[in-house]
């Protein structure tokens, strides 16, 4: 760990980064934050640069990355590794195509279904639910 402003208990940190005390205990048994050796008799204090570190983490998640991908992020953030990097972004982006692909048709087809709700003389069933029931 850094040790520069070494001064953060584990609950400042957590506010600084603004997630909460389990959110870092998560990321220390995950591996993507080191924990800092507790003194004798005293408290763990954390460096201010960590925060920095959640706040990568964090960012990484919103744009879908998975806890495992932020890992293999955080061990390329070198520098030196960004061919590696882009892979993961490149793969994560497909992802992210596939679902939307996925979202646009499942709009089509439950708006065409909501369409056709009410068009019916009442004699038939609704045909929303008729098609979730497969009918």
């Amino acid at each position: 760990m850094n040790e520069r402003n070494v001064n953060l208990t584990i609950g400042a940190f957590a506010r600084a980064a603004g997630v909460n005390v389990e959110t870092i205990r998560y990321y220390q048994r995950r591996g993507l934050l080191s924990e800092p050796d507790k003194p004798y008799g005293g408290i763990r204090r954390y460096a201010s640069a960590e925060v920095a570190r959640v706040r990568f983490v964090k960012s990484a998640q919103r744009l879908g990355f998975s806890l495992d991908d932020i890992a293999e992020l955080l061990k390329l953030a070198d520098g030196a590794h960004c061919t590696e990097a882009r892979g993961l972004g490149e793969r994560k982006l497909a992802d992210v195509r596939a679902r939307l692909a996925d979202l646009t048709r499942m709009e089509t087809v439950l708006a065409g279904l909501i369409q056709s709700c009410g068009q019916g003389d009442g004699k038939v069933a609704c045909p929303l639910i008729a098609a979730l029931w497969g009918d």
